[in-house]
């Protein structure tokens, strides 16, 4: 799979795998930013809590975040009011700024050195786009954070080519931080806290009750009070909440960049879907992280064009780059009003869920750390009508309407004929769906040439899986579930490898 920069900069924090059963007051599942956040604010509480990861710890999509901390929605305030009105559309700015608040004090409390700061936040025209429209797709979003109660300030340019005297938008008081660093920080109290963690453990069963229970793959249990699931899509329930959202892929490239040549800021244009840049400071040299293109996740296998065409992109609005240092994707879960789903479990009074970052992983995932643990803690929290997981808004029914043909088109393709006819077809790094009599079979054959020949059945709901032969795994375009080339889980909410059908 592709490596992050974040992979290539820091050392990953290590843990033992689940060798006992354990008994605790709240078992957290996913030791990315949103299960660490929860787990260590709940530690800070006085909670006797453990964490649990089906790999690495902090490997999942939180390593393949560009790391913007913004608390305004991405996918813009016209469009949030439009989905959640004004009232629970303050209440999504508020929470989110109070989500990199949060962040702040834990990097200054625990001295993390992470290069968290302070920058502005500058939306720019898409390339090509008229001036007109610009100025209209500015103003609209000028005067809906004027009714959100957010600062903003209309302005003429940005220190990008081709953009010095464009119609741009400036958000002041965002920020950003280098992600691993700032979770070993976290991780690293929590434990001298009393906090026990495990990785490569992965939850293969779930027994609900009064004490939840939940099965190892090595056949070890952990029995607790209450169960919070942070597996970027959540793995105990199987339709109720994927309905709500869809999987998409996004892609990053990091560049080198002369100190000082490019202002310190956020970046995003007005596209749909949008580009965003962002630079990482370095000793000799910055790093300008450019993202972008993206797509439903397992709709298309053309990683290459998609990265050829970001990169061409990021030279054009900043020509002074160096060499490209790192290429990456990840997965992220687009909701149907653009809030995450955080808080109680749908129908279960002691378990709780996060998921549906829509972009905005990193100020979701910290805000999880404080709603769920207000929710525990004190039975309530400002903001839970804003995240609530059983919410069904009327005004997104066509974007859930539209989210949801994809489920209907994938169980289609039981019907329709495979993509190779032959192992014979693929070449090291290749795969496809090939039809097996009244089967279809997920094959491929790996980097070192080795053929894997698998149902292509998800074991999440039984869509068909599709090859990814960037990130080298299959894909569910249902709901977002990742397989390695050997078939075992890499992402939820599967939480079974792929039916082997070796011949």
């Amino acid at each position: 799979m592709t490596e992050s920069l974040w992979m290539q900069q820091e050392a990953f924090p290590s843990a033992p795998r689940l060798e006992q059963d354990e008994a605790c007051d709240i078992v957290v599942v996913g030791t990315g930013i949103a299960g660490l956040s929860v787990a260590y604010e709940l530690t800070l509480a006085g909670r006797s809590v453990l964490l649990i990861d089906r790999s690495a710890l902090c490997g999942g999509m939180t390593a393949r975040t560009t790391a913007h901390l913004a608390p305004i929605c991405d996918d813009g305030l016209a469009d949030l009011i439009d989905q959640r009105g004004d009232e629970l559309g303050r209440g999504f700015l508020q929470s989110q700024a109070a989500a990199v608040k949060r962040i702040e004090r834990h990097v200054r409390t625990l001295s993390i050195d992470c290069d968290f700061r302070r920058l502005d936040g500058l939306l720019f025209p898409a390339v090509g786009m008229s001036r007109g429209d610009a100025e209209k797709f500015r103003d609209r979003e000028y005067e809906a954070a004027h009714k959100l109660a957010v600062t903003a300030g209309r302005i003429e340019g940005v220190g990008l080519e081709g953009f010095g005297s464009a119609a741009c938008l400036r958000y002041p008081d965002q920020a950003t931080f280098h992600p691993l660093r700032y979770l070993n920080g976290l991780l690293a109290d929590f434990r001298a806290r009393g906090g026990r963690v495990f990785a490569n453990s992965p939850v293969v069963e779930i027994e609900e009750g009064e004490r939840i229970r939940l099965k190892i793959e090595s056949g070890r249990t952990i029995t607790a009070s209450i169960a919070i699931f942070a597996t970027n899509s959540p793995i105990n329930h199987i339709a109720e909440i994927h309905s709500k959202q869809a999987p998409y892929r996004t892609y990053a490239i990091a560049f080198e960049i002369p100190k000082g040549s490019l202002p310190d800021a956020l970046y995003w244009d007005m596209d749909d879907p949008y580009h965003y840049v962002r630079l990482q400071r370095g000793a000799e040299a910055d790093i300008v992280i450019a993202g972008g293109e993206d797509h439903k996740s397992g709709e298309a296998n053309d990683g290459g064009a998609r990265f050829q065409a970001l990169a061409e992109w990021t030279r054009k609005i900043i020509p002074q780059l160096g060499r490209e240092t790192a290429r990456w994707s990840g997965q992220v879960m687009e909701t149907f009003d653009y809030c995450g789903f955080i808080g109680k479990s749908p129908g279960r009074y002691n378990m709780f869920i996060v998921t549906g970052d829509s972009g905005q992983g990193m100020t979701h995932g910290a805000l999880a750390g404080i709603l769920i643990r207000d929710l525990i803690v004190s039975g309530s929290s400002h903001w839970e009508a804003v995240y609530d997981p059983a919410r069904k808004p009327p005004r997104t029914i066509g974007n859930y309407i539209s989210e949801n043909l994809t489920a209907v088109k994938n169980f289609a393709e039981y019907v329709r004929p495979g993509e190779i006819s032959s192992p014979d077809d693929l070449k090291p790094g290749e795969g496809g769906v090939m039809r097996d009599g009244l089967k279809k079979l997920a094959v491929c054959r790996d980097l070192d040439g080795k053929v894997h020949t698998h149902s292509a059945s998800c074991t999440h709901m039984g869509c068909i899986v599709h090859w990814n032969a960037t990130e080298q795994c299959w894909d569910c375009p249902c709901h977002g579930s990742q397989f390695a080339a050997d078939g075992t889980v890499l992402n939820a909410p599967a939480i079974h490898p792929l039916e082997s059908s070796q011949k």
